[in-house]
């Protein structure tokens, strides 16, 4: 699994004019791609890792602030452009192999307390966020 991990001064998700979810003040808007080996317990792993990543002010994680999380499906993150002009999907999971994986990470991470909004996955999302920093990270697991 993939995760591009922003801190956020808010972040919303809008599909065909509604708002699908949003958060407000300091949080992180995470985008979460999935590949063909990914696994609930990587899916799990990544929660944890997403819980206790201090990268909020003063060197603080969600978990110690209670800051929300604003989780999107991106299967993007696993495209390749190496080669020609064109990007190739190959690394992606399939819809019905990532869906389940992403929603396991969001429920890992209310499992541990957290507030999760989500996109909605395989739909034509507009994600607006005010990028605190910038600061971006990459996350493997």
């Amino acid at each position: 699994m993939r995760a591009v991990v922003q801190r956020v001064d808010g972040a919303k998700v809008v599909v065909a004019g509604e708002t699908v979810g949003e958060i407000t003040g300091e949080g992180l808007c995470v985008l979460v791609g999935v590949t063909h080996d990914d696994t609930p317990d990587k899916a799990g792993r990544l929660a944890r890792k997403l819980w206790g990543l201090r990268i909020l002010e003063d060197e603080r994680s969600c978990s110690d602030t209670g800051a929300p999380l604003l989780v999107v499906s991106q299967f993007t993150l696993y495209g390749d452009a190496r080669k020609g002009r064109r990007p190739t999907w190959q690394a992606a999971a399939p819809g019905p192999v990532a869906e389940p994986l992403v929603e396991e990470v969001c429920a890992g991470l209310r499992a541990l307390g957290a507030r999760v909004e989500t996109g909605r996955f395989g739909a034509k999302m507009e994600v607006s966020l005010t990028n605190d920093g910038p600061f971006t990270v990459l996350l493997e697991v």
